[in-house]
């Protein structure tokens, strides 16, 4: 064996007694990553799905169809993970239309090209109450009344269909060139708002964006809050913490709400710490990792807690308001943009630093407000004010 051999040898030895069978292999999977050129994966779009908003111009309906006549609505997305969020309030909105009367087609765009029966298992288990017909973006998109993109790759998916003749919109729930630094994503995401489409914005932080940065006038459908799911259970005085854990998403700061909990931690090792949302999390402190929960054991969750990280660095997410309406303070990174989507004297505002946020924590779990008061203070709007924006905006686009 030469010198470069045993060097890799004494290398592979050293980080299995070190980081254990699973450490070496990972290192392992990343070598083999770079190798490979896997990293050509994670390209959210194939290049035959890029549009350019410079020169496009979109065919609409030769003719409208009379007002209340059921219309057939498609809805561009990714394929859900089981719990996801964002997906949650996409199929409220699908839902709200299909109450109405009208008929709802989810197309799914998977740049992996997965079973479309596996998508639809998923979806089928974990949203029940839509009835959408499912179908898949790589057969097409059939001449229906209307489209719907939900993220900046279905935006483009659609743009690239500019001599079907439907009405386009657009549902927002985040500005997404933030997902990613200064480069090609950041760029082909913000171009998608000079698409010309019909816009709907979860929350007003993103209209207030959009108007201003592109002169898009937007409809705005208000963050709800599932009162029949997250609803306060237990009013005694709670011990230990909540972090929903999102490793791949950069804007829940996981590496930060970590490292503020291992300070937690040394200030209060007789408090639990509760993590949810990624099941292959492992944290250097003690914690109980709960995987991905259902809503109602995430609210079951919540009534154990007396405070929870809920980073978001983006828009607001829903996590704030379900852990208000269990009597938990959210302990959320001070963010301009979050900000403008809730006001409530319970959530504490912290400086995103890792001894900020275990300050904040450290004070909420000994003398906190008791969890009643937090409860009590959850903003009155159901999702059926968001459902009843996203339906008018959509049949006054279609109807005219």
């Amino acid at each position: 064996m030469n010198l470069l051999g045993s060097a890799r040898q004494r290398e592979a030895l050293k980080v299995l007694r070190e980081a254990g069978p699973r450490g070496l292999a990972q290192r392992m999977v990343r070598v083999a990553y770079h190798r490979l050129s896997a990293s050509d994966l994670e390209a959210p779009l194939d290049f035959d799905h890029i549009a350019d908003s410079q020169g496009l111009r979109l065919t609409a309906p030769a003719q409208r169809p009379a007002r209340g006549t059921p219309l057939t609505v498609g809805w561009l997305c990714t394929p859900p993970r089981p719990g996801s969020g964002g997906h949650t309030t996409l199929f409220r909105m699908v839902e709200g239309l299909e109450a109405a009367g009208h008929k709802c087609v989810l197309y799914i765009h998977d740049v992996f090209h997965g079973e479309l029966a596996r998508h639809e298992a998923v979806i089928r288990e974990g949203w029940p109450g839509m009835k959408a017909e499912i179908r898949s973006v790589s057969d097409g998109l059939g001449p229906l009344d209307a489209y719907v993109a939900s993220g900046w790759e279905s935006a483009h998916v659609l743009a690239c269909y500019p001599d079907l003749p439907t009405r386009r919109l657009y549902f927002v729930q985040d500005y997404e060139p933030w997902f990613y630094p200064a480069g090609s994503q950041y760029v082909l995401a913000e171009d998608t708002y000079r698409f010309g489409f019909r816009t709907i914005t979860v929350g007003p932080m993103l209209a207030d964006l959009l108007g201003d940065k592109y002169g898009t006038a937007c409809a705005v459908a208000e963050f709800g809050v599932d009162t029949a799911v997250y609803q306060l259970t237990n009013q005694e005085k709670r011990r230990g913490v909540v972090f929903y854990t999102k490793r791949d998403y950069a804007r829940r700061g996981f590496a930060l709400g970590l490292v503020a909990l291992r300070e937690f931690h040394r200030r209060h090792p007789d408090h639990e710490i509760h993590l949810f949302g990624d099941a292959t999390v492992r944290a250097p402190f003690p914690a109980t990792n709960h995987g991905t929960v259902r809503p109602a054991q995430l609210s079951e969750m919540y009534n154990e807690c007396a405070a929870g990280l809920a980073m978001s660095f983006t828009n607001l997410s829903l996590v704030p308001d379900e852990m208000l309406a269990c009597g938990v303070i959210p302990i959320v990174g001070e963010s301009e943009h979050a900000q403008a989507s809730i006001d409530n004297p319970y959530i504490q505002w912290t400086r995103p630093t890792p001894i900020a946020l275990a300050d904040a924590l450290s004070a909420a779990v000994t003398g906190g407000p008791a969890p009643a008061s937090i409860a009590a203070s959850i903003r009155q709007t159901p999702w059926g004010t968001a459902q009843r924006v996203t339906l008018e905006t959509i049949e006054n686009e279609v109807y005219g």
